[in-house]
Order: structure tokens, then C-alpha cells, then sequence
């Protein structure tokens, strides 16, 4: 699965080592938020090991991110985690308070459309025998 996205996260690297193993362990985890989309979301990723230190993602900056999605069960809970495993650099760095990527395509300010709101309809005149109150 492909994620796109603005870096606005970069958690620092955690390191440590396996009880059962002993062997040294690493992992390092970044909070994407979608861009190009009505609704933009916040994504937390990582990644272990060798891809840990591969992935050199900076904040800012727009990635599309290759993760494998996967759940499981803990004392009747479901858990998700995204596991990154590839990305590349698609696109300039995003301005702050973007919010999705401006105006919909076709669409301008009303700024740029050079009037305000059209004309209401005018109201037909009160009528002396309508006993409506409004």
C-alpha cells in the first residue's frame, strides 16, 4: 500500500535490545498528514532495523510511502500498525496551513471573481388579507 503525504512528525530513533534474543534492535516512526484531499488525515508510520536507517524522511516534505498494513488481537483489542519499507520524494515542500491544497479545481476566491453574492429575489409585497403571521 502507497500513502502520500506531507512530514509533519520525525519521532527520534528508539533503540534497545531483544529479551528473548538479545540481539540490538531499531526503529524509528514519522506522522504523515495526507495532502490533496477534502479531509487531510494524520498517519503515524515506522520502520525497523536496516529500513530504519534507510528511510531518511525530513519534515516538510511530501513523500509518497510504501507500508505494509497489519493487525493484531492484544487482551481483546486490534491493534494496527503501518510498516514503511520504501518511499520517494514526490513533490516541493508544502506550505503550512495548507488545509488540502487550496481551492477545488474550477473553483477561485470570491476575491477573484470580482462581484459579492447575487441579488436576492425581491419579496412580493405584504397582502392585507393574509392572516399568516409571517
Amino acid at each position: 500500500m502507497e500513502i502520500e503525504g506531507k512530514i509533519i512528525l520525525d519521532i527520534p530513533m528508539m533503540e534497545g535490545v531483544a529479551k528473548a534474543s538479545g540481539k540490538p534492535w531499531k526503529k524509528k516512526e514519522w506522522v504523515m498528514e495526507t495532502i490533496n484531499t477534502q479531509y487531510p488525515r494524520k498517519i503515524h508510520f515506522h520502520a525497523f532495523n536496516d529500513r530504519a536507517d534507510s528511510l531518511k524522511l525530513e519534515v516538510g516534505k511530501v513523500y509518497a510511502v510504501s507500508v505494509d498494513a497489519e493487525s493484531r488481537e492484544f487482551n481483546g483489542k486490534w491493534y494496527t500498525d503501518l510498516r514503511a519499507y520504501a518511499s520517494r520524494e514526490v513533490g516541493q515542500s508544502v506550505p503550512e496551513n495548507n488545509f488540502g491544497g487550496g481551492f477545488p479545481q474550477g473553483m477561485a476566491p470570491a476575491s477573484q471573481l470580482g462581484g459579492g453574492f447575487p441579488e436576492a429575489p425581491a419579496m412580493p409585497a405584504a397582502d392585507s388579507t393574509d392572516d399568516l403571521p409571517f
